[in-house]
């Protein structure tokens, strides 16, 4: 994945400038995947990642809590501040008012005059002014009959609505944002209060801007920020430390669970100390060491199993050839015997030939069991074994009327395969059918691609019901037990065509439905060693397959028939 990125980066370099948008999608598809990747196979990533951000969450509600709490007090602390100092400010406007007596075309000296003099007292006063910070005064007097006010200060940085509030006698404050007269932008705090005098009307305006409380609302934000840095870091090195205790653990009894599956059964995991990653080890090695004496015993067991049917197939062998030589001499006179002689001569002979042939699978059963069985793979055309399994089973057919159709592509297919062994198959598979068609047509079907290539035998009987497809492969396994093989089969025909197909890397599967009949499916490989992927006939016969071997029934056609 990474040399991946890395030609990619490489092309994003190289390219035209038409093509970088198809590169860099492809280069952060290519990345997202490896992301994803890693997400999914590192429980430790996901652990610290989760950590994280659970902890982010925590970490920004907390300072969204503390930022809006310290925000808050410092706001009302500067009201309560800023309270105080504007009732001090009125009271001296008053007072300064009621001595200097002004005349109506002196009052914007007299205002001038006023805040002059407050601008001096701000600079001496106390402890008031020094809580509630600078300020800026602001005196207007409203005139009626279409006469424009009279203002003493920046008009601007007062609201309409709060001029509203004073003028309807009032005290209100109110948060505004103005800019200065350096162009500078800023939030104040704008408290407004009538002014009994003799100036009728007259409103007094403290502005009080809010640059130290944003500047220490600030400090805290980045002091939050700092802290929430921090501490991410040190949670994050303290979730991998944390995680790598009970990842390591886990790691290690996954490597040693593989090593014991590849047969290692030696593998056990280190016990260290008494919790709970201990216990999960313990139990481990004991689970360990059960299945090693189990998977010894049956090993054992099979051993034994696989070396007495191999003997007694070997012993039986002598007796068998004895028996079989007086059976023949004895069907060599048949003729000369009464009619009770003669058929029991006829069952021992065909009895002895299952025996035999029961022998021989047997014999095949366990060179599969013990893994000496021998490929003797060569070039060779498909259609010779096909014909060579359709001629022995159609005396079969023939006995009990069953309709062989074969359907073969035109060209030769040619595959590196056992010949005796892909004909066994097929002979199986096809005595099979005809044991359980009823009847009823067996279609023989071959195709094949580049890679494989694939022989369907069809049958419209009794069926299989659902999960018979994979026992119908065990030894000895019969649907119906009360069914007579017709083909004189041993029970062990299709055990040892699976191994058989094993054998080649390929594979023989099953379908089938009850009245509606079954299909066995055999896919090999055109080569040897290699492995199939997909086969070139469907498993589940369709709509288009059965209507076609309908027509070809009704039509009798001479090619198909073998």
């Amino acid at each position: 994945m990474i040399d991946d990125a890395r030609v990619a980066l490489r092309r994003l370099r190289q390219r035209e400038p038409a093509d970088l948008l198809r590169d860099g999608a492809r280069l952060v598809g290519l990345g997202a995947t490896w992301v994803g990747q890693l997400w999914r196979r590192s429980l430790q990533l996901r652990v610290v990642t989760s950590t994280l951000a659970l902890s982010l969450t925590v970490l920004l509600l907390l300072g969204f809590v503390l930022t809006s709490q310290i925000a808050n007090q410092l706001i009302q602390a500067k009201l309560a501040a800023g309270e105080e100092e504007t009732a001090r400010v009125k009271q001296n406007v008053e007072i300064a008012l009621s001595r200097a007596e002004p005349r109506n075309d002196g009052v914007e000296a007299t205002l001038r005059s006023v805040k002059s003099s407050l601008v001096s007292q701000g600079l001496d006063s106390g402890t008031s002014t020094a809580r509630s910070g600078n300020y800026d005064p602001v005196l207007i007097v409203p005139h009626g009959a279409g006469r424009p006010p009279t203002v003493i200060g920046a008009e601007s940085e007062v609201p309409q609505s709060l001029q509203t509030f004073v003028r309807s006698g009032q005290t209100a404050y109110q948060h505004a944002s103005v800019t200065d007269s350096t162009g500078r932008y800023g939030k104040v705090l704008v408290i407004g209060t009538p002014v009994q005098s003799a100036v009728q009307g007259l409103e007094l305006y403290l502005v009080f801007p809010l640059t130290q409380e944003e500047d220490t609302l600030r400090l805290m934000q980045r002091t939050l920020l700092t802290g929430a840095a921090v501490l991410l870091v040190l949670l994050a090195a303290v979730s991998m430390l944390v995680a790598r205790q009970v990842v390591l653990p886990v790691r290690s009894a996954a490597r040693i669970a593989v090593r014991f599956a590849e047969g290692r059964l030696k593998e056990r995991m280190p016990v260290r100390g008494e919790d709970d990653i201990a216990r999960l080890a313990m139990s481990f090695n004991d689970m360990a060491e059960s299945l090693s004496k189990q998977i010894n015993q049956l090993e054992e067991f099979g051993n034994l199993q696989r070396q007495f049917t191999s003997d007694v197939s070997h012993e039986l062998r002598t007796p068998l050839t004895t028996v079989r030589m007086a059976a023949d001499m004895i069907a060599d006179s048949a003729d000369e015997l009464d009619p009770g002689l003669r058929r029991t001569t006829e069952l021992m002979v065909t009895e002895l030939d299952r025996f035999e042939t029961l022998l021989a699978e047997l014999l095949e059963i366990s060179r599969h069991d013990a893994g000496v069985a021998e490929l003797h793979a060569e070039q060779i055309d498909v259609a010779v074994p096909i014909a060579s399994a359709v001629s022995t089973v159609r005396h079969i057919a023939e006995e009990t009327g069953t309709e062989l159709i074969v359907d073969l592509p035109d060209d030769p297919v040619v595959l590196e395969a056992d010949t005796r062994r892909v004909e066994r198959v097929l002979r199986n598979l096809l005595a099979n059918a005809i044991d359980h068609s009823e009847g009823k047509p067996v279609i023989l079907t071959m195709r094949a691609d580049d890679d494989a290539v694939a022989v369907t035998v069809r049958d419209y009987g009794v069926g299989l019901r659902p999960g018979e497809e994979k026992l119908v492969f065990n030894r000895f396994w019969r649907s119906d037990p009360s069914r007579v093989r017709r083909s004189g089969g041993t029970g062990l025909g299709l055990a040892i065509s699976i191994e058989d197909a094993r054998l080649h890397n390929g594979r023989l599967e099953a379908w089938g439905d009850p009245g509606h009949g079954s299909c066995f499916r055999l896919t090999l490989p055109r080569k040897r060693g290699h492995k199939v992927l997909v086969s070139p006939l469907p498993l589940k016969p369709t709509f288009r397959g059965a209507a076609r071997a309908a027509a070809a029934r009704e039509e009798g056609d001479s090619d198909a028939d073998a």
